[in-house]
């Protein structure tokens, strides 16, 4: 496995794992706060199916630099997707976006086209909009609600991080996960540039569906249905209604983290779709 920085046209310090291979490639994009070692419990789920998998952290997070010009929005965060793929001439490769990565994944295809795309998946994610509002009644998060996440974040970093992984691996109320993966996760977040990680609560307000409106290659929904993070109704149940001919798996008492909650169940569906 390759573990090296990466020149990009946008992000030239992008910090990628590659298990290499002749398998076909699977880039996996983490979610808000993590980085690619979230993947830790599905990377030898794929590779022991024959993919090459690839692994990235987002701009600013992870062993990733800050952006340089301090832009997060999804515009810029789907080109330094686009250059980690065009670099390592990536072809017949599948996307699977995890929460916040669900919308690079989306707005790579608005972007970038399919021409270099098999087939994409959205874990837990964000898409179509999150944002709850008078023109979109059936998000998931006010905008008020995500300035005050924001404030919070800067005032007590420690604080906020605790308490957000809880709600993260929890589903009604009850930790799905063992204290020790909730730590783990906590430090990996902990790891993000603040600012990084604080300007990027706002990317997710951004709207998708015009660029799942153009998706036609074979896609998977995944989502728990328990989910207290990204709403299965505001998020993974509209993106099954938006895309055509989409697969959608619900894990049962699933929480927001449901590739750590629910492991084999996740790694099962994902390998299935991806092998097809």
């Amino acid at each position: 496995m390759t573990d090296t920085p990466l020149t990009t046209p946008t992000s030239p310090t992008l910090h990628h794992e590659d298990t290499g291979g002749e398998g076909r490639p699977v880039v996996l994009i983490h979610g808000w706060p993590l980085s690619g070692a979230s993947w830790k419990d599905t990377v030898p789920a794929l590779t022991a199916a024959g993919l090459r998998v690839i692994t990235y952290d987002r701009r600013g997070f992870g062993q990733s630099a800050p952006a340089p010009d301090g832009d997060y929005d999804y515009d810029t965060l789907t080109a330094d997707l686009a250059g980690l793929i065009e670099s390592l001439d990536l072809r017949d490769v599948s996307l699977v976006g995890f929460s916040m990565g669900g919308g690079e994944v989306a707005r790579y295809v608005g972007n970038h086209g399919e021409e270099r795309l098999r087939s994409i998946a959205f874990a837990a994610a964000i898409p179509p909009w999150l944002l709850k509002s008078d023109d979109n009644p059936d998000g998931g998060l006010p905008r008020a609600e995500a300035e005050k996440m924001q404030a919070g974040l800067r005032a007590d970093r420690e604080g906020f991080l605790d308490e957000f992984t809880t709600n993260f691996f929890s589903a009604d109320g009850e930790l799905k996960v063992t204290e020790d993966q909730r730590v783990e996760a906590a430090a990996l977040a902990a790891q993000a540039d603040l600012d990084a990680a604080v300007t990027c609560i706002a990317s997710w307000l951004e709207d998708f569906s015009s660029d799942l409106a153009k998706v036609t290659v074979p896609t998977l929904v995944i989502h728990g249905d328990s989910d207290a993070i990204v709403p299965f109704e505001a998020s993974g149940q509209r993106t099954h209604e938006q895309v055509a001919g989409s697969e959608l798996v619900i894990i049962k008492d699933g929480p927001h983290g449901v590739n750590v909650s629910h492991t084999d169940e996740f790694n099962a569906a994902l390998v299935r779709f991806l092998t097809a």
